[in-house]
């Protein structure tokens, strides 16, 4: 009877999970096979769904395309950048908040409200703000200019200013979000470890060290993993910034430089695109797993 009963329970448990079996199948798992299959079918012709052959020709076309490597170059630039920084700062911000007793919601609403604004509505707001016209320097130069510097093209100069610019704006994007998450952590954190270490006279950064970090990490490491797949996935907010034509810009991303060859100017090389999403995929996997990996060392459950 109780083993009628468990496998009952199993069975039950299966058909809750079926939905979203089939949810995930039909639409990751499914495609993400058929992206496999399409970069390595050479020539392929989306229009008469047929190919010249079978090989890894396309993988080596990527890999030695200049654009590609452009985007593999401003992509984990943008990663190794905004990711550390944003965290670093949004866990500043988040224990000064933590710390502030009055007015306390009304601040973490305000540092919430970039998060729910249009992502493209912010980039032009901040193309305005840096770029560089006949009419304008923009609000930026003006202030360099004040502090005695030259003004600079941040838009449709030099490659450093363009890199900082996207980084200053990606960073600000992200900030709410994990404002929000650390704000939460460190209220969930037992009040008795701080008052045990008041008593003993430890000091507030050792405090900091020895009981926040350790408690908040686990929620740390969740910004860290999500924050480089989504620097990794980086193209609307370059678009938003330096418009759709990245490759003469020279700020192209590598999720960029798949939907130029499916539906740019020079596009209609879906074999391509599905070569260059699998290299993605394999990138996103390995960071993920070194950072499961690391986790294991310097996460505390």
């Amino acid at each position: 009877m109780e083993k009628k009963k468990l496998n009952a329970s199993g069975l039950k448990g299966w058909l809750y999970l079926l939905p979203t079996l089939l949810f995930l199948g039909v639409f990751m798992v499914y495609p993400l096979i058929d992206v496999f299959i399409y970069s390595f079918e050479e020539g392929y012709n989306s229009a008469s769904q047929t190919y010249l052959g079978v090989g890894g020709y396309n993988y080596s076309y990527v890999l030695h395309d200049p654009y590609f490597l452009q985007a593999v170059k401003n992509t984990f630039l943008l990663v190794v950048i905004t990711v550390p920084l944003s965290t670093g700062i949004a866990l500043l911000i988040s224990v000064g908040l933590h710390g502030i007793r009055p007015l306390r919601e009304l601040f973490q609403t305000i540092y919430f409200l970039p998060y729910v604004t249009n992502t493209l509505a912010v980039g032009l707001v901040f193309m305005i703000l840096f770029k560089k016209t006949a009419y304008s320097d923009g609000l930026i130069n003006l202030l360099i200019n004040w502090f005695g510097g030259n003004s600079v093209d941040f838009i449709d100069g030099p490659y450093w200013a363009k890199m900082f610019v996207l980084c200053f704006y990606t960073i600000w994007v992200v900030m709410p979000f994990k404002i929000l998450i650390l704000t939460s952590a460190l209220s969930s954190v037992n009040q008795e470890y701080y008052q045990a270490a008041r008593v003993d006279g430890t000091s507030k950064f050792r405090i900091f060290m020895r009981i926040t970090l350790p408690m908040i990490s686990p929620m740390i490491f969740y910004l860290v993993v999500t924050g480089f797949i989504g620097a990794f996935k980086a193209y609307s907010d370059v678009v938003a910034l330096f418009g759709t034509d990245l490759n003469a810009a020279q700020m192209n991303t590598i999720v960029g430089y798949v939907y130029d060859m499916l539906y740019g100017d020079s596009g209609g090389y879906p074999s391509y695109a599905s070569a260059a999403a699998i290299i993605l995929f394999a990138i996103v996997l390995t960071v993920t797993c070194i950072n499961l990996l690391v986790s294991k060392k310097k996460v505390s459950y």
